[in-house]
């Protein structure tokens, strides 16, 4: 791959050498400067090699296969698989090759390419006194790539792991005496394999070692997208040290970082991680191969409040006079690119009366109340499944908060704080086991460049959501379905986005539905009428965007192929038109509501359902949902359907798939009466809608339930009026 790519290009270059050796943790501290615009601090990286990570996968093989004999032997089910259809690549058999794709040897291509120059790049990235002197110390030792871009990265060291009391019980190797690197490195590799159920000591350990001296400077330089670090003598990754220190501070043109103000004028700074995700927040593993656990401490001024992806609802520390100190982790290995973290002067809106949001108020289901009689049932990699708990599973509403500038209190009571409980409840019961414990929402500042986004934990909302009951709602249910659909499952490969947001724009119509208790003929209606605009807003999105970036699958057959080191390009991933775009979105909602249709709603919905059983806290691939898929569908209805159909005809071409043009001939006739009827009830609403008075606390009357049937086909039906009437 070439090492130097030309930031001005659309392409997103994807540096960290995977292959080689995976970051298995995070662990950031950090101080947020806002008058500044500076973060600053350290994160350790805690890292596992290729060897190592191949042995694992060999004894979990073994495993596997030892229970799987003696499972047959006894003639009763085997303990450590979920059903298994054809479609799924993700097993207990694979192992921790679920998350990273080797290459063909230990050394990194790019290393031969003498690339560790100090000069000045586009992005600004300045290089160090203690960049990599090449002369001196020759091409032969292994390169840690890192992505990174915009930041001033300070000093690189090695942490002596084994400086910390209590940690020798974690080494299996007695013959290691003294301290060396083969002991820190088998330290740090018995901490990130530590079982699930020892989750809070794995957490402790990390934050120890986090804090453990220095043990020796790293040779490092950077380039416009990454950070290369280096160990004089370290010719492998199994050689080079598995717990290494960055300092760094970020820069205040940073694309991961947003400084701005909020609406009340208070400063604040929020992380979008887009386009370029986290690279600019702090140097981490881009591809999404890379899953990891975090854990971050967070100081600011004591009128600021931290929101972090994090189980956990941190409490502040204080700390010195007019400091604060937050404290977020995380247990479920994500890629980085979910990471996100928003500073300001929110205050937390709650509800004004007593309601059923009460039913939330009680504290997070912990992750070491994991039934350890399920452990091993799930396809993923170790770690405290919801999925394997018991209460968890039957848990309708995750603790949740609201969070936002002052000002926007009063119009985020009257519609937020009381949508949120149906939308979480409504979700559990179309999607199953929420997966994760937790849940904030926080509505940004206004210069937020989208209607939301959602993280681990949190959700991100623009304030414009606020001014209507159903655009607040669907959207809510939007975001909540990326719990499942982007998260908990993510893409293999980023240009599969529509594995996200194909996904969670059909399921906000069938979630919002729900939430609403509509009837059946309701629901249908109401989502009809949702595809009628969608499908109108998506032919005006193809006439007007290059043909090249109307398709879903552009990198075809090489989808999820990286290079031997593990890095890789993302299509399109600088182009700024891109994230304007909605072909990913509509493009995936009529595929999806075109299979639904095939399988029949009831069959389909039973089917996500076991999907998301099957998958999460996996990486997927289009053709992995496919081929599932397919295989629930009846022969009699299928009618030649194929993954590789579906490919040439949805995923890999641009324009209207043709099955969806047939389709859509065949409604026009009931969607234009559709259209003027609900010209009418515009109309009718225009003229006898009047705002509900408010309510004085203590009455009874469910205004949830009223103003939703109410005004469940306004919103929609405004909208339908200005573009479909000429139907």
């Amino acid at each position: 791959m070439d090492t130097k790519l030309d930031p001005s290009r659309d392409d997103l270059p994807l540096m960290a050498n995977t292959s080689h050796m995976l970051v298995r943790h995070y662990t950031l501290d950090l101080d947020v400067d806002v008058e500044s615009h500076v973060i600053e601090g350290t994160t350790v990286l805690f890292l596992e090699d290729e060897n190592s990570l191949k042995k694992r996968t060999r004894s979990t093989q073994e495993t596997c296969q030892l229970e799987a004999e003696e499972a047959c032997r006894l003639r009763t089910p085997e303990p450590c698989r979920v059903p298994m259809t054809s479609a799924r690549s993700f097993s207990c058999k694979v192992g921790c090759s679920d998350f990273a794709t080797f290459g063909k040897g230990e050394k990194d291509p790019s290393a031969k390419d003498g690339n560790h120059d100090n000069q000045e790049q586009a992005s600004g990235i300045s290089s160090s006194k203690y960049c990599c002197d090449t002369e001196h110390h020759g091409r032969e030792d292994f390169l840690l790539v890192l992505d990174c871009c915009d930041l001033s990265v300070l000093k690189v060291e090695e942490v002596d792991v084994a400086a910390v009391p209590g940690i020798e019980k974690l080494t299996r190797s007695p013959k290691l005496t003294g301290v060396c690197e083969e002991l820190r490195n088998e330290i740090v590799g018995e901490l990130v394999t530590l079982p699930a159920h020892h989750w809070r000591e794995q957490l402790d350990y990390y934050a120890l070692c986090s804090r453990a001296p220095g043990c020796g400077e790293l040779f490092f330089d950077t380039d416009a997208w990454s950070l290369r670090i280096r160990k004089t003598g370290a010719q492998t990754a199994m050689d080079f040290p598995h717990a290494i220190r960055i300092w760094y501070k970020t820069k205040p043109e940073g694309q991961s970082v947003t400084w701005t103000s909020d609406q009340s004028g208070r400063p604040c700074v929020y992380t979008m991680g887009s386009p370029i995700n986290n690279r600019a927040l702090f140097p981490c593993q881009e591809p999404p191969v890379a899953m990891s656990t975090w854990q971050a401490t967070v100081r600011a001024a004591a009128s600021f409040v931290v929101l972090m992806s994090g189980e956990n609802s941190a409490k502040p520390t204080p700390l010195r006079e007019g400091c604060l100190s937050w404290h977020y982790y995380v247990t479920m290995p994500m890629p980085a690119s979910t990471f996100t973290v928003a500073v300001g002067c929110w205050t937390e809106i709650k509800p004004e009366t007593c309601s059923s949001n009460d039913l939330a108020t009680a504290g997070p289901l912990p992750p070491s109340a994991t039934d350890s009689r399920s452990v091993g049932i799930c396809g993923h990699m170790e770690y405290p499944c919801r999925f394997q708990n018991t209460s968890a599973t039957t848990q309708e509403l995750i603790p949740h908060r609201v969070f936002a500038p002052v000002c926007l209190r009063g119009v985020c009571q009257e519609t937020l704080v009381r949508l949120l409980p149906p939308c979480l409840s409504a979700a559990h019961s179309v999607l199953g086991t929420h997966p994760f414990s937790r849940l904030d929402i926080l509505i940004v500042p206004a210069n937020f460049p989208s209607l939301g986004m959602a993280s681990p934990h949190i959700i991100f909302l623009s304030q414009s959501t606020l001014t209507g009951w159903s655009l607040c709602g669907t959207r809510l249910c939007h975001e909540i379905a990326h719990s499942w659909f982007g998260l908990a499952i993510g893409a293999r490969d980023w240009t599969e986005e529509w594995l996200s947001e194909g996904f969670a724009t059909h399921l906000e119509d069938i979630i919002w539905a729900e939430a609403q208790q509509l009837s059946s003929h309701e629901a249908q209606e109401q989502q009809e009428l949702r595809a009628c605009l969608r499908w109108h807003r998506l032919q005006d999105e193809l006439q007007n965007s290059p043909e090249e970036m109307q398709v879903l699958r552009p990198s075809k057959e090489k989808t999820g192929h990286v290079s031997d080191s593990g890095a890789s390009v993302v299509r399109h991933g600088l182009n700024p038109d891109k994230m304007f775009m909605q072909v990913h979105y509509l493009k995936g909602y009529f595929l999806l509501r075109f299979l639904a249709r095939r399988l029949g709603d009831e069959a389909y919905f039973s089917f996500l359902r076991k999907f998301v059983y099957t998958f999460h806290g996996q990486l997927i691939l289009s053709q992995n949902f496919l081929q599932m898929l397919l295989e629930n569908i009846p022969e009699e209805n299928r009618l030649e359907l194929s993954v590789e159909n579906i490919f040439q005809d949805w995923l890999e071409s641009s324009g209207i798939p043709k099955l969806l043009q047939q389709e859509r001939r065949r409604r026009a006739g009931a969607e234009c009466a559709l259209a003027r009827r609900v010209g009418t009830e515009v109309a009718k609403w225009t003229r006898a809608n009047r705002r509900p008075r408010r309510r004085k606390r203590g009455e009874q009357e469910d205004v949830f339930e009223k103003e939703s049937k109410r005004q469940h086909f306004t919103a929609p039906a405004q909208a339908f009026s200005l573009r479909l009437l000429h139907c």
